[in-house]
């Protein structure tokens, strides 16, 4: 068993967190990039599933977003969850651009590589490594609730949406 920084691999299929919370209530970070360089934006948007015979995710990113160059770029990137006492450092990563400053230095979380070369978090307590699928944009002619692109998108600044096979799952070990 290939274990890194008090991860241990697990199988996807046995994650029981409650994915809503996770989402919504935990929030995660999405970070791509490579050692050299990378970006990492705090959300709260998101699903899971299984979609052509594999476990996947779907993750929404504005491309106004300085991540959005980064996930647009690479292959693969990271989801980390945390556990509460990383709400401030998780505020920072959503509140601040990594154009305008190190936002992840400001955070105080440490950067780490997984296995299958994610930049992901040592503070994390669950890290899903994924690899792009399928991206396409938001259009809004194809909202059935209209109410929906005029509450979420009042600028029209539409969010790309990423679906990606869910590679690995690593979880802090206890």
């Amino acid at each position: 068993m290939h274990e890194f920084l008090g991860f241990e691999p697990r199988d996807v299929f046995t994650l029981s967190e409650n994915i809503f919370t996770l989402l919504d209530k935990d929030w995660m970070l999405v970070t791509a990039g490579n050692r050299k360089e990378f970006n990492t934006m705090t959300a709260s948007w998101g699903g899971f599933g299984i979609l052509w015979r594999k476990p996947v995710t779907t993750i929404y990113v504005r491309p106004q977003r300085y991540t959005y160059q980064f996930v647009e770029r690479e292959a693969v990137f990271s989801l980390s969850f945390f556990g509460k006492e990383y709400r401030k450092a998780l505020n920072i990563c959503g509140t601040k651009s990594g154009r305008d400053c190190n936002k992840v230095f400001e955070s105080g979380l440490s950067p780490v590589l997984t296995p299958g070369n994610c930049v992901a978090f040592k503070e994390a307590r669950i890290i899903l490594e994924c690899r792009k699928l399928y991206a396409d944009n938001i259009e809004p002619q194809f909202f059935v609730d209209n109410d929906i692109d005029e509450a979420i998108y009042p600028t029209k600044d539409y969010h790309r949406f990423y679906i990606a096979e869910i590679l690995r799952y690593w979880h802090k070990e206890s």
